[in-house]
């Protein structure tokens, strides 16, 4: 078995290889770390801090007895590796799902924290079994491309440089280096959609992660040529006079006529986001020429299709 310096010296040459693709300015950057105190993330901090200047925050979402003192083990691994580190609590009740307000108020914090330290990109800890378990869950849901191409290498200012790595590989590297990871229950709380997958996951070794993360930046590719390709078709077949859109919707691709369709309700609706079954219903009238309120825009169907605003009362309903 490869001594933990050996171990934590080539770990570190990939993921500063898998870094600089993602960020290939980053040995000039200033890099924050989001560190949980879980396996995961302390090997996102071991393998950073090995080539790179960075700081790190832990966000204490109180949700936990123990999260304070998870906060304060970061704290004091970070200071053993003179990376300045902040805990960020978040306050205020959960809302709604659980686990999208956690992650709702966590990125919210972080980006708090990036601004105020003035941090060029933030990295996160998400590595191929996530993206993994992301996909199959889309799948489960009916996404289309951009939800299949699940977890972003790259989104703003936040990096992900573990998308090709194992959950395992992780786990040993923070084990040989003599770090203890956090456990965190819920990771195997059958309330949750994602653990309740994990442990299905288990047991299908034939599934490959790092093949999936592959599809997945396969998928985002995709997603962006589609997104392109949208933009340039919106600037021949969408117009717009006196607060009206029209699209021309003749001989359009399906993905591609949903892609103008959402372009032309946020001309007119720039929140407007629509669901995937809403949407189609939408399209569908508008092809039988029929009228609809989806978004606080009234749509009609014919040769050309309509947008335009109506009071933020109406809701989705076809004529």
């Amino acid at each position: 078995m490869p001594a933990p310096n050996a171990l934590l010296e080539a770990g570190a040459d990939r993921f500063r290889a898998d870094l600089l693709r993602l960020c290939p300015h980053a040995d000039t950057q200033r890099i924050g770390l989001a560190v949980s105190g879980g396996a995961d993330s302390l090997a996102l901090l071991l393998l950073a801090s090995s080539s790179f200047a960075v700081e790190a925050a832990t966000v204490d979402h109180g949700l936990r007895a123990t999260s304070a003192d998870e906060a304060r083990m970061v704290a004091r691994l970070c200071a053993d590796r003179d990376v300045p580190h902040a805990t960020l609590a978040v306050e205020g009740a959960p809302d709604g799902n659980l686990s999208d307000w956690a992650r709702r108020v966590r990125y919210a914090a972080l980006a708090q924290w990036v601004d105020h330290r003035g941090l060029d990109v933030l990295l996160t800890a998400h590595h191929a079994d996530d993206q993994l378990e992301t996909m199959v869950m889309r799948l489960n849901r009916g996404s289309g491309v951009a939800g299949l191409a699940g977890i972003r290498p790259r989104s703003g200012n936040v990096a992900r440089p573990l998308l090709g790595w194992r959950k395992a590989e992780l786990e040993q590297l923070v084990t040989q280096c003599g770090f203890v990871a956090a456990d965190d229950p819920s990771n195997r709380d059958d309330r949750f959609d994602r653990a309740r997958l994990r442990k299905a996951l288990a047991g299908a070794d034939w599934l490959d992660p790092v093949a999936a993360a592959r599809s997945a930046a396969a998928l985002a590719d995709a997603e962006e040529a589609l997104d392109w390709t949208a933009r340039a078709y919106a600037a021949r077949r969408i117009a717009e006079r006196e607060g009206v859109v029209s699209l021309a919707p003749e001989g359009l691709p399906a993905e591609l006529l949903r892609r103008l369709v959402v372009i032309a309700l946020r001309q007119i609706s720039p929140e407007a986001a629509p669901r995937g079954a809403e949407l189609d219903r939408l399209i569908t009238g508008l092809k039988d020429c029929r009228t609809a309120t989806l978004a606080g825009v009234r749509c009609t169907g014919g040769t050309f299709w309509l947008f335009a605003s109506v009071p933020p009362h109406r809701n989705f309903r076809s004529q």
